[in-house]
C-alpha cells in the first residue's frame, strides 16, 4: 500500500533548517527516504560507524560533508550526539548549509543544555499516520490499533503493538537512565492509559504506581518529553461560567493506549470506543495544525458544573466529538452552554452520524466529512 504523508520536507528546508520532530516508528526515516533521498546527505546516528566517530570528535561532521556535497544534510536521531548541534550552529553561520535534525525525543537536548540553535532552526513534528494518507481507510481498525504505519500496515498489529510497548516504552527509557525503577514506571503506564483523555488526578495515580506525586509528576514530564502524551491545556477565559483549569492528558496514538491498558476488545456501544473515537479526532487536529504551520492553540473547555466541549481551535471553532451513529438532543448540551460565551464562530459537532444537520447555530456534520472540510481551512 503506497503511503503519501501529508508533511512535505523540501518547502520547508527552502525556508530555514529544522528540527523534525516525532515519536518512534512513526515513519520519519521513510519519509526522508521518499522526499529527501537524491538530494540530501543522510547520517543517522543509530549507525554505530557514525555515532562512534562523531561522539569521539564532532568536528569530524564537517567532513563527512565536505566528502559528500548535498543540498540538504540530515541528522537522524540528533539528541544521541548533542554536542554535534555545536558543529552545525558553526556551519550553518560559516558555510549556509542546510540541515534536517531528527529526533523521538527532545529531552536529552533540554536537559542537557544543549545549543538548541534559536532562530537558526525551526521546528515541525511528525505524527501517526491520518484519515487522508490512508487508503481504503478502517475506521474502527484505526481505533483499535492506532495508525503507527508499521502497526496499521501489519498483519499482525496485536505484536507490533506489543514490541512496540515493551522493547521502546519501557525497555529503552529505562535503559537510557529516564527511570530509576521500571515497575512502579510500569504500573503508571497502565493506570495513565485508563486515565486517557481525562483530567490528571495526581493523587490517584500516586496511590495507584506507590510512588509520590511528584515522581508521577517526573514521569509524566517524560512521557511530554518524549513525545509519547501531551497534555491538552484547558481553555479557561470563559466568563459566563467558570472554568475547570487541569489539562487533560492523551497519548499520541489510540493503538499505543490500548496496548498499555490491557483492552481485549473495542465493543461498537462502549465508552471506551467514544473515548478512542475522541482520541482520534484530537491527533487530527493535531496533525492539521503542525503539518499546516497553524499557531492557533488547540484546547478545550470544561465548566466548574461539569459542562464540557472537547476540542477549541483558537477562539474561532468549538468541536463537539461524540460516536454516536444517531444524534440526540443531549449531544448538543455542551456547544449550547459555551455558545453563551459569545466567543466561537463556529460550533461543530463531529459524530458518525451520516446525516448532516444543523441546529440554530451549531452544525453537526459526519468526521469524515469534517475532516475533508478541516483540510480545506474552513473551520479556522
Amino acid at each position: 500500500m503506497e503511503i503519501k504523508r501529508q508533511l512535505k520536507l523540501k518547502p520547508l528546508l527552502a525556508m530555514k533548517s529544522f528540527f523534525l520532530f516525532g515519536p518512534r516508528a512513526t515513519g520519519k526515516t521513510t519519509l526522508i527516504r521518499q522526499q529527501l533521498a537524491k538530494t540530501a546527505l543522510v547520517i543517522d546516528l543509530l549507525d554505530s560507524r557514525y555515532f562512534l566517530r562523531l561522539s569521539s570528535d564532532p568536528h569530524d561532521l564537517e567532513s563527512l560533508i565536505d566528502a559528500a556535497p548535498a543540498e540538504t544534510i540530515v541528522i537522524d536521531e540528533i539528541q544521541r550526539i548533542p554536542e554535534l548541534l555545536n558543529e552545525i550552529h558553526r556551519l550553518i553561520e560559516s558555510k549556509g548549509l542546510n540541515f534536517l535534525l531528527t529526533g523521538s525525543s527532545a529531552r536529552k537536548l533540554r536537559r542537557g543544555q544543549a545549543n538548541l540553535l534559536a532562530g537558526r532552526v525551526w521546528e515541525a513534528r511528525m505524527y501517526p499516520l491520518i484519515y487522508r494518507e490512508i487508503p481504503e481507510f478502517k475506521l474502527n481498525r484505526y481505533l483499535q490499533y492506532g495508525g503507527l504505519p508499521a502497526v496499521y500496515l501489519s498483519d499482525y498489529p496485536e505484536e507490533e503493538l506489543d514490541a512496540y510497548v515493551n522493547t521502546y516504552l519501557r525497555e529503552e527509557i529505562i535503559a537510557e537512565g529516564l527511570i530509576r525503577r521500571l515497575p512502579p514506571f510500569s504500573r503508571f503506564l497502565k493506570s495513565i492509559a485508563l486515565a486517557n483523555g481525562e483530567m490528571i488526578n495526581f493523587t490517584k495515580l500516586a496511590n495507584d504506581c506507590q510512588v509520590p506525586p511528584s515522581t508521577v509528576t517526573e514521569y509524566v514530564g517524560l512521557l511530554e518529553d518524549t513525545l509519547v502524551g501531551f497534555l491538552l491545556p484547558a481553555w479557561t477565559d470563559s466568563k459566563k461560567r467558570k472554568a475547570i483549569k487541569k489539562g487533560k492528558f492523551y497519548f499520541f496514538d489510540p493503538g499505543i493506549t490500548h496496548t498499555l491498558a490491557g483492552t481485549e476488545t473495542l465493543d461498537r456501544n462502549s465508552n471506551l470506543y467514544g473515548k478512542s473515537f475522541e482520541q482520534f479526532i484530537c491527533m487530527e487536529l493535531r496533525a492539521y495544525l503542525s503539518y499546516k504551520r497553524k499557531r492557533i492553540p488547540l484546547t478545550y473547555w470544561r465548566s466548574k458544573a461539569g459542562h464540557e466541549v472537547d476540542f477549541l481551535l483558537g477562539t474561532k471553532t468549538a468541536i463537539e466529538v461524540k460516536a454516536s451513529t444517531k444524534l440526540n438532543k443531549n449531544d448538543f448540551k455542551g456547544l449550547n452552554y459555551l455558545n453563551e460565551e459569545g466567543v466561537f464562530q463556529n460550533l461543530i459537532l463531529v459524530s458518525q452520524d451520516p446525516v448532516k444537520t444543523r441546529a440554530d447555530n451549531i452544525l453537526a456534520i459526519p468526521w469524515h466529512e469534517f475532516l475533508s472540510d478541516l483540510w480545506r481551512d474552513k473551520f479556522i
